[in-house]
């Protein structure tokens, strides 16, 4: 599906945006699904539902959220409630074109979530790397980030720095606790050239999971939906719990077995699962270690 020019632009500078990955029927039951999570937020006041690990499913921001202007930030695991989220995550093309992009034998799913921001809210990412959340035995790991509506350069799009994928994995954690986001340092040295990946919905940014990224609020009233997949090589094995648990984790997308583990060099400090919906706590401060 891909063509090498695309494979080798990914490989140069970490991220790879495909227009027209979904179709007009796809995205349409994905949207709808996801506007009625939104309605249903309205009738709460806080993080709310269940995953299998206990945690809330379903994250407000506590700050900018009430019935009349709700401010859902967040939905775990989407594909164990959803048949058009979990047929995306694990059975589209954009699955496939994760797979070609990480090569080797294989590619597993390891968790997704929808990452909401409605219009005029205050819901920000910081600076930060993504293999710092999911250390494997190896690096070879894919975001993919569905738009499943429009993202302009002001509705609150993802922004990257090209080629910090190949750069070092910066620490995550500070005053004794993992933040979830990168030094103020590392953010004012490496951080300031950034590139913002905007696109028409259908359109997939795929993203090495240690290129630095963040995005900024929403402040249009054009609402910014992404569904984000993350997959790893079939010969990577976790270091650390999953922050998403899925009854879905480990199942293979692309390729096939090897029965193989395998291993590259790389120095980081342990992440810490939030304790709370989402690791929007930890980049707030929320959580203490």
């Amino acid at each position: 599906m891909l063509q090498q020019a695309q494979i080798e632009q990914f490989q140069r500078d970490g991220f790879l945006l495909v227009e027209n990955v979904m179709g007009p029927e796809q995205l349409s039951a994905l949207r709808h699904q996801l506007e009625n999570w939104v309605d249903e937020s309205r009738a709460y006041t806080d993080a709310y539902g269940e995953t299998i690990d206990g945690r809330a499913r379903f994250d407000i921001d506590p700050s900018d959220h009430d019935a009349d202007h709700p401010a859902l930030r967040r939905v775990s695991s989407p594909t164990e409630i959803s048949k058009a989220y979990f047929d995306t995550a694990l059975k589209s093309d954009m699955a496939y074109m994760a797979g070609q992009l990480i090569g080797g034998n294989g590619t597993r799913f390891h968790h997704s979530k929808v990452n909401a921001k409605l219009p005029h809210t205050a819901t920000t990412v910081k600076w930060h790397q993504d293999f710092a959340f999911t250390p494997h035995t190896n690096d070879d790991m894919i975001t993919a980030l569905l738009m499943v509506g429009e993202v302009t350069a002001e509705n609150g799009p993802l922004q990257v720095i090209p080629g910090s994928h190949k750069g070092e994995l910066f620490n995550h954690w500070q005053d004794g606790r993992f933040s979830g986001k990168v030094e103020d340092w590392v953010e004012a040295q490496q951080c300031q050239n950034y590139v913002s990946c905007t696109g028409a919905a259908g359109s997939v940014c795929f993203m090495h999971t240690r290129l630095l990224h963040a995005s900024g609020a929403n402040h249009t009233p054009l609402p910014r939906y992404l569904f984000i997949s993350v997959y790893a090589a079939e010969d990577a094995v976790a270091l650390s719990d999953n922050p998403l648990p899925s009854v879905h984790q480990g199942q293979l997308v692309y390729g096939l077995e090897s029965g193989q583990v395998r291993m590259t060099a790389n120095q980081l400090k342990m992440p810490q699962k939030p304790k709370g919906a989402s690791f929007f706590v930890q980049q707030a401060g929320l959580e203490l270690a």
